[in-house]
């Protein structure tokens, strides 16, 4: 990726991030609780593009994120060495035409016990646009095509029904397709998906019988039960309120979650009952959070830095038995 087309980019993200800060409330006065040992762990590479959007935990120890706006799978040690694994192929555009963002973007990833890795990839070309599929020592392959006129962003894995849920933002879908590829089908259009004006249902977990859905726009949290025949349930609101909110990761305790909230800058902890509590801000060096995941007692928060457009990075903390 050039060095122009790098700044292109940067700049659309930029405009594009802008009518999410807008609406930003304040940050809250953090209140620690539950996570301690706070330290970034992994810079990342602005001027390259290397924007994390995502997170998936490794077996081996290793974090592998994807960044944004270099459309690269990385792989990140536990000591902050960072190594990219794939290049997903640039649209003959150059991505123009991806939907809201205008620049090609990849965006949400999970992987198998096998160490396979699935990513999204949305450029707003028909050839391109889809789930792709990332095995160790070969080339990306799509897998599944999805709607150029939409963007794939959150992806979740059920294990037991090997199948995959994809969130489209623009297009208000839950999508699902098995872990062999093939065909997608419409898994949820519920209007609680829908955005209202920059980005609707964003993040995706599965989670006790149901898949987790987050709406950017709408700033919710959203249950929708997984009914037999892999048939979704009616969507329930779980917790509102949350400008901004972004990809998320359950602690292990019941229902409770960490929760990203991009534009204004924090990490929460969202209880069953829908409350919520900062745990984490700027001043432990997060820049616009995106994505949250936990293995163990370790909390990994990958911040992009669309907005602050400084030190895009990995940040990792100790939860503490809260219960």
């Amino acid at each position: 990726m050039s060095k122009r087309s790098i700044k292109i980019t940067m700049s659309a993200v930029l405009v594009a991030a802008a009518a999410l800060t807008a609406t930003a409330p304040a940050n809250a006065t953090p209140v620690r609780g539950p996570l301690a040992h706070v330290r970034v762990t992994a810079h990342f590479d602005l001027s390259a593009g290397q924007l994390p959007e995502n997170i998936t935990l490794l077996p081996n120890g290793t974090a592998a994120v994807t960044f944004a706006a270099s459309r690269q799978v990385a792989q990140v040690t536990p000591r902050g060495t960072t190594r990219i694994l794939a290049t997903l192929p640039a649209p003959a555009d150059g991505g123009v035409k991806t939907p809201v963002l205008g620049f090609p973007l990849a965006t949400g990833i999970v992987h198998t016990p096998d160490g396979t890795l699935y990513v999204l990839y949305a450029t707003g070309t028909a050839d391109l646009t889809g789930l792709w599929r990332l095995r160790p020592g070969k080339a990306p392959q799509r897998i599944a095509a999805l709607p150029a006129n939409g963007l794939p962003n959150g992806l979740a894995l059920d294990e037991r029904g090997k199948q995959l849920y994809i969130t489209d933002s623009v297009l208000g879908i839950v999508w699902t397709v098995p872990t062999t590829g093939g065909t997608p089908t419409a898994w949820s259009t519920a209007p609680e998906l829908a955005a209202t004006g920059f980005l609707g249902a964003n993040g995706a977990k599965v989670h006790g019988g149901a898949l987790w859905v987050t709406n950017l726009d709408q700033g919710t949290l959203l249950r929708i039960p997984i009914r037999s025949g892999n048939r979704a349930g009616a969507p329930q609101v779980k917790a509102s309120g949350l400008v901004g909110i972004d990809d998320f990761t359950f602690t292990g305790r019941g229902d409770d979650i960490l929760a990203a909230l991009n534009a204004p800058n924090t990490v929460v902890r969202i209880r069953s009952d829908g409350t919520n509590t900062t745990v984490l801000d700027a001043a432990d060096g997060l820049q616009n959070p995106t994505s949250v995941a936990l293995r163990g007692n370790d909390v990994y928060v990958s911040s992009a830095a669309y907005t602050t457009a400084t030190d895009p990075n990995l940040l990792r903390a100790h939860l503490r038995d809260h219960r």
